[in-house]
């Protein structure tokens, strides 16, 4: 067996993840009834930025609930803390929780490289440090914390909850939340063939850990499912810290809806909590059904945080 992987959730759950005290960068222009920051924590010795919005008006005795929020990928180089995800992050924020969006290490002003979320725990930890940090934060109830996360977000959710018993309920949208295997086999974007993926510079300037380094390292699915399996978080389930919801556009073309089915049948399987909503010809974004995607997400964190 060898050593572990550092992607592996076996060694994952046996780091820490002390996260910081959660620093206000700049006072942003509230929102309806909440008020929004750029903030920062450290994770691995690293500054990272973050949105940070407080609900207004009297906290709750043992603090606010928190929402933290995975976005899914963005060139790191055009990431910016305050763009995109606004009216999904102000449906939280307006129904009283605390939310906090990290940017995730090397994307807009945080420090370090953008290492990838598949095939490098390096998002995880950044997320994981965060659960830490808000715990600490003098608004926040540190026993109901919730977590989503939107397709590569999706990925950071799953396996955050899978190594941590912090997190009390996850939400995931079009997520990238399968074993690798269909990782590999399943994930055929329509226009691959005349529109492939291009890292950006920021992401080429990293030797951004690949799979094929891991075939070179560990061996193939077929030579080593053990190893495959063991980086895997759907692989996990049975431990998972809280129930899930899953939304995902039957017209997708960025995810295949397949993850998300795969995943449900996961936790269906492990006897534990999920639902599972899709929307026929909706896209990546849930842009046709978001008001009530966003609606039923609300509603699954009052359930289980309030």
């Amino acid at each position: 067996m060898g050593e572990l992987s550092p992607l592996s959730i076996e060694y994952m759950r046996g780091q820490e993840y002390p996260g910081s005290d959660i620093v206000i960068k700049q006072t942003l222009p509230p929102g309806s009834n909440y008020d929004r920051y750029i903030a920062s924590y450290n994770s691995d010795g690293l500054k990272i930025y973050a949105l940070l919005t407080v609900p207004q008006g009297e906290k709750p005795r043992t603090g606010w609930p928190v929402i933290i929020f995975n976005h899914g990928y963005i060139q790191p180089e055009q990431y910016r803390t305050t763009e995109k995800y606004l009216a999904y992050t102000d449906a939280f924020s307006r129904h009283g929780y605390i939310v906090f969006k990290s940017d995730y290490r090397g994307h807009g002003n945080s420090e370090g490289k953008p290492e990838g979320a598949y095939y490098s725990p390096a998002y995880t930890i950044d997320v994981l440090n965060a659960v830490s940090s808000l715990k600490k934060y003098k608004d926040t109830d540190p026993e109901r914390i919730g977590m989503w996360g939107h397709s590569m977000g999706g990925t950071l959710t799953l396996r955050s909850m899978v190594v941590t018993n912090d997190i009390k309920v996850g939400e995931i949208w079009a997520g990238v939340v399968a074993s690798y295997q269909d990782l590999t086999n399943n994930w055929h974007h329509p226009d691959l063939n005349s529109r492939p993926w291009v890292p950006s510079q920021r992401e080429q300037a990293v030797r951004r850990p690949g799979r094929q380094q891991l075939v070179d390292k560990y061996g193939s699915f077929e030579a080593n499912p053990y190893f495959w399996q063991s980086i895997s978080p759907i692989a996990f389930v049975k431990d998972i810290s809280g129930p899930i919801q899953l939304q995902h556009g039957t017209a997708d073309e960025e995810v295949p809806l397949l993850f998300s089915q795969k995943l449900d049948e996961a936790m269906k399987n492990a006897v534990k909590p999920v639902e599972f909503y899709a929307y026929e010809g909706d896209n990546h974004n849930l842009s046709n059904n978001l008001s009530t995607a966003l609606q039923r997400s609300v509603d699954f964190f009052d359930k289980y945080l309030k």
